[in-house]
């Protein structure tokens, strides 16, 4: 189902422009619609980042839904499902979260909504992902559902400023292999 490869030279440049933008501290630009993730490698233990895009976000609880474009191979999403707590960054507002997967029916609903409130970027994800045109958005929705994983971001109730996950030195770590705003 999903032919979407990690992009080449130019593409990964321009994927890891949200996370240069987060690391000047000028994130608060891309809005609500995208986040910083900041997690815990599973082999290295290290401080690993990527800007993904928000499927949906609450401002008032904070919990936040995000996709994950390459599926199970996305690096980030191996990390969170070792290790849940996360901090997440939207614009200027920073909280720890836990991670945590959505069964198949609730991403296949949350997609929906999705492609409600964003039809041409959800159109453009169907294309990317599956290299044809998309159809009918609840097909489109429960096709993606199976090969998507989607994580709702929860927010800890005494979220205080995230120290256990802070960089050290300022330096935020990534992979850097290809990363899009759908979360590779």
């Amino acid at each position: 189902m999903l032919d979407a490869r990690p992009p080449r030279r130019l593409g990964r440049w321009l994927a890891r422009l949200p996370l240069w933008l987060y690391r000047a501290g000028l994130g608060r630009l891309l809005g609500r619609r995208f986040l910083l993730l900041t997690h815990v490698g599973r082999r290295t233990g290290r401080v690993r980042a990527v800007v993904l895009e928000a499927l949906e976000h609450d401002p008032a609880t904070g919990r936040t839904l995000v996709a994950s474009g390459w599926g199970e191979r996305a690096d980030w999403l191996r990390n969170v499902a070792v290790t849940p707590a996360v901090t997440v960054t939207i614009g200027a507002r920073r909280f720890r979260a836990t991670a945590v997967r959505l069964s198949p029916p609730a991403a296949e609903a949350a997609l929906l909504r999705y492609a409600g409130r964003h039809p041409r970027a959800f159109r453009a994800l169907v294309r990317l992902l599956t290299g044809r045109r998309a159809g009918d958005a609840a097909t489109e929705s429960a096709r993606l559902a199976a090969a998507l994983p989607v994580v709702r971001l929860e927010p800890d109730r005494a979220s205080a400023p995230a120290a256990h996950l802070r960089p050290p030195a300022g330096r935020l770590r990534s992979r850097g292999s290809g990363r899009s705003p759908h979360g590779r």
